[in-house]
């Protein structure tokens, strides 16, 4: 017996979106609700900009819904700053899922999940945590007292609710935790996470409130130093021998080669090694609306307009934006070619 496997009509609009560069389909719209964050972390700066407070507005996602509808998506993830202090987050998650989104995901410090935990196991779908090591060292990190234990006491007040309720850990390897990397495994797993990925620091674009790029003093408080290579590369091989139950059963996100990944792009800062090839669609497949409505393709490229002045789906598809997109060759970009953080979304193929 035979089966014929037949592509879905997104991924139709989605190759079609390849091959002109006209947004057809959108999967994944990333809003940022709330521009301030409630940790002073060292290797971001949105926290700098608390005083000049963002806000995406009833109105403003009440504006995209259209755009959405045309566009087919169906997951929205609320970035941030930190997404839980919009008042009014709730409300807005509310009035996403009454129009079609299917998947609301919530990057955050966690911070404040124990205090939200009931709206947030009511309405929202997946919470991904930041998790900057063990216990000292996400702390001195996030430069916040007892971060790590509000954590904690968060991720238990979630799956006390809703034990099934999936909670996932991100962590920024940079130079004040690289060393902690295998107890940093160790902490997603105490604190009750049901995963934990990993992902060099972005040092060299404009994204988490940089309006200038920073200057080499600024930079060298993330990035490794040349001399640390060689240690970043031992911790690295001995996590990787010494947890392989827990990359064989997915709670390590990445495979080993993936996190060897890690090591090249430092090691690139030196011409150790050349930067990891990006393998990325997100500008095709995603886009990032900012607290103030400012449209960007992903978080590392510059602005394409403001959805308080032209609809989600003519800024995507003015000419300049087609155009970028039809030239973006992201091997030579310079953005592009040292993103941390990439997305590679596939097709969506429908058996019947």
């Amino acid at each position: 017996m035979m089966m014929n496997r037949t592509i879905g009509p997104e991924a139709v609009k989605r190759y079609i979106t390849l091959k002109t560069g006209k947004i057809h389909a959108l999967p994944i719209a990333i809003l940022m609700p709330h521009s301030s964050c409630n940790c002073r972390c060292v290797m971001c700066d949105i926290w700098k900009g608390n005083g000049n407070l963002q806000q995406l507005s009833e109105a403003d996602v009440r504006g995209l819904l259209a755009s959405f509808r045309e566009l087919g998506t169906r997951w929205v993830v609320l970035s941030g700053g930190e997404a839980l202090m919009n008042p009014n987050l709730f409300r807005l998650c509310t009035i996403l899922k009454e129009h079609g989104i299917q998947k609301i995901t919530i990057l955050s410090t966690g911070l404040l999940l124990k205090k939200y935990a009931r709206p947030v196991v009511d309405q929202v779908d997946e919470v991904i945590v930041s998790l900057d090591g063990s216990e000292p060292v996400h702390n001195a990190i996030r430069r916040v007292h007892n971060a790590y234990q509000k954590l904690k006491e968060g991720v238990q007040a979630v799956k006390e609710l809703k034990p099934d309720f999936r909670l996932t850990g991100r962590c920024v390897i940079q130079r004040l935790n690289f060393a902690d990397w295998p107890h940093i495994v160790d902490a997603a797993r105490d604190v009750g996470l049901d995963q934990i990925s990993f992902l060099p620091a972005d040092v060299s674009t404009e994204a988490f409130n940089r309006p200038e790029l920073w200057d080499e003093e600024r930079t060298e408080e993330v990035k490794l130093e040349a001399g640390q290579l060689p240690q970043l590369k031992a911790v690295l091989e001995q996590m990787i021998a010494a947890y392989a139950a827990d990359f064989a059963s997915g709670f390590i996100a990445e495979s080993p080669d993936k996190l060897r990944r890690i090591y090249d792009y430092y090691a690139a800062f030196y011409g150790l090694s050349d930067f990891p090839p990006v393998r990325c669609n997100a500008p095709w497949v995603s886009a990032v609306v900012e607290a103030d409505g400012a449209v960007r393709p992903c978080y590392f490229h510059r602005p394409m307009g403001n959805i308080r002045e032209h609809s989600l789906l003519e800024l995507l598809n003015s000419p300049a934006e087609i155009a970028f997109r039809q030239n973006l060759d992201m091997d030579q970009d310079p953005i592009c070619r040292k993103c941390v953080c990439t997305l590679n979304l596939r097709p969506t193929i429908k058996v019947v």
